[in-house]
Formats: C-alpha cells, structure tokens, sequence
C-alpha cells in the first residue's frame, strides 16, 4: 500500500514513469496476498486501474495486452468487493456515488482500449456509460461554492456533493458526520497510545527494556500483566543461558592458561571469545601479547548478560534502553525512518482521497475519444 500511495503521488504530479515504477511494485507485494483478502477491499482493483492509467499517459502501446487483463481484474474485483448491483457497498458506505469515479475511470478506459483494437462499436457503448456518468458527477460550481462557504474544503464538498446525489444540504450533513466520526476515531486511537504509553512505563519499571516491553504488549494485545509474564519468562531463560556460559571459561580450562603465562582476567576473556577453545583462546592471546584489545573485550561483555542487566530497577531500564540503542542500531533505525518518512510524506491524510478525481484528465479524454468516434468510417 506504501508503494500505491507513493505512485499516486506521482501520478498527481504527471511524473507518470517514476509512478508507473512504483505501482508495478506495489502489484508485485499484491500478488502475495490471499485471494480472500483481495476479494475484501477494492485496493486491488485500484491499483489495476491506476496501473493501466499510466499506460495510457506513457501512451504505452506495447502493454495493450496487459491493459487488457489488468482492466478485467479490476472489473473482476470491483464486482467481488462491491457487489452485483453495489449492494455491499451501500450496506458499509450508505451510498455509491464516491465510487462511481471509479466505474467513470474503468468505463473510458475501456472504451480507448476498444478503440485503438479497432473496435469502435464496443468503444462508444463503454463512452456512452462514461458521458452518464460523468454528467452526474462533474462538481457543480455553484453547490460547490455554497459547501465551501460553509467552511468545508474543495475535497469535502466535491466528495459530499457525489455522496447525496448533488443535495446541498444532504451534503453539508453528510460531511460534518464524517468530520465527527474522524474526530471521534482520533480521539480513541489517542487513547490508545496513551494506555500503551503507560503499559510500557509500568514493564519498563520492573526493570525491561521500553522495546522489549512494547514487543510483549504487542504479543499481548496490550495486556500488561501477559505481557509481563512473558518478559519474566525471557529473562529466566536469559539467566539460565547465562548461569550455563561459565562452562566455557571452567577454572579447569583457565588454569591451563594460567600455566602457559597468560593474566588470568584476558584468559577468561579469551574462553569466552572462543567458547571454551583452550587452544583458539591460547592463540588469540599470543597474538595480542597476552592483553586483549578493547572492542574484543566489549564484545565478549556484551554477548552475554550480566547480574545488572536482568535486575528489576529503573535504573537498569535506562541502563538497557542506552545499550540498545548502540550506534550500528541507532544508524539501521535512523535509515528505516527515513524510508519510513519518504513514503508517509505521501500519504494522503484523507482515507478517500483515491476518490476525490476532478476529472479534468478524463474530460479531455471523453473529448479525444467522442471526436475520433464522431469522424465517418472511410470507405475504399
């Protein structure tokens, strides 16, 4: 969906190749989805349509044939997802008319594909559905101004309008019910990352490190006392781990390095490097003149968990936050935010603005393809 949004983002700004990229990619992540899934949602259908879209802006001949698929999927899913004769839709939305653009846009594309095949019978049936539609839902400027007035934006009285059938007052209501419904929807997903704020606070007081916490509560689905027993139970095995690591630096095996010469805190160090090899351990030493360097003896105190790091204090929290937080993680998270940003930069923050087409680009298009078919067939 990250992918989508990035190429409509394109497509709105013309760059038609650089979102054609995207969209392909955006398919390709589809495509690993369930058909269950994609028989839910219309994003499938869309994305089919936006793809073939940008064909037509590239006036890409080549891809007729994909075009060709890509449109009946669309027409496949939309009838899946919506329903026969839309029922499913007006069940969940209340009305159709938002997602008419939808059916407009598959319609004339259709119709051109229809005629460039040389079909010109089957091209102004498909036109004549789009001229329908479109003098349906081309905004009335009038109405349109009357919303804005009102204070709603151009989006918001273009998608009303749609939504109750050109109404100007079933419009104004229909648009401040949604506002109240974004509203409320915001106000309860604050809530939420309030309560997992405090989930977090809570497991992190015991001692757990925040990520770890917020890992569990995910588990959990925000229980804290779950998630809690699974940080309990994460930490015994970490200890267990730990109590069972002293088998590799055994007082057997570093008094054998005692005996050879070798300090007994670098041998000890060096077993634990080598996982108990007295002779790599041996080695590692001779090659370091008895003293190990420091990123080898960091690396060796880190690998394992120490009494402290296991010890239910605040202080530790802090201890483990800063430790997970080492500069090779803190540049992987510094990168994935900004892949992160780059996408969300985006995405629009209206859940319908996949809808909301002036439809300037197919009013040129209806115009194009009603001038070719208006033209008389040549005779031999």
């Amino acid at each position: 969906m990250g992918f989508h949004e990035k190429g409509r983002s394109l497509m709105k700004r013309k760059q038609f190749d650089d979102a054609l990229c995207h969209l392909l990619q955006a398919d390709q992540q589809f495509s690993k989805c369930g058909s269950a899934l994609l028989g839910s949602v219309d994003n499938f259908a869309v994305l089919q349509l936006d793809i073939v879209w940008c064909y037509r802006a590239l006036e890409a001949l080549s891809c007729l044939d994909d075009g060709r698929a890509r449109l009946q999927r669309a027409e496949s899913s939309f009838l899946q997802v919506y329903g026969e004769q839309q029922q499913r839709l007006r069940m969940i939305k209340g009305n159709t008319g938002r997602e008419e653009v939808l059916f407009l846009r598959l319609y004339l594309l259709q119709s051109l594909l229809a005629y460039i095949e040389g079909n010109d019978a089957q091209a102004r049936q498909q036109l004549s559905k789009v001229e329908v539609l479109f003098r349906r839902l081309s905004p009335d400027v009038e109405k349109m101004e009357q919303l804005m007035t009102l204070g709603f934006s151009e989006r918001e009285a273009r998608l009303g309008l749609r939504a109750c059938e050109g109404d100007v007052q079933e419009a104004a209501l229909h648009i401040s019910s949604q506002r109240q419904e974004r509203e409320e929807m915001k106000a309860r997903e604050r809530q939420k990352r309030r309560s997992r704020l405090e989930a977090i606070s809570i497991l992190s007081g015991f001692g757990f490190n925040r990520k770890d916490a917020a890992r569990a509560l995910n588990q959990t689905r925000g229980n804290v006392d779950q998630a809690y027993t699974i940080l309990l139970n994460s930490r015994q095995i970490a200890e267990a781990s730990n109590n069972n690591c002293p088998e590799s630096v055994s007082p057997e095996k570093v008094e054998q390095l005692l005996y050879l010469g070798f300090e007994r805190g670098p041998s000890e160090a060096a077993l634990a490097l080598t996982r108990g090899d007295v002779q790599a351990a041996a080695q590692l030493l001779l090659e370091n003149q008895g003293e190990l360097p420091p990123h080898l003896t960091h690396e060796s105190s880190s690998s394992r968990p120490t009494p402290d790091d296991t010890a239910p204090s605040s202080s530790t929290s802090s201890s483990s936050t800063s430790t997970s937080s080492s500069p090779p993680t803190s540049s992987t998270s510094t990168e994935e935010e900004e892949m992160v940003s780059e996408v969300l930069e985006d995405i629009s923050r209206h859940e319908e603005d996949y809808l909301d087409l002036t439809l300037e680009e197919e009013s040129e298009l209806i115009a194009t393809l009603q001038s070719h078919l208006s033209r008389p067939a040549h005779t031999l």
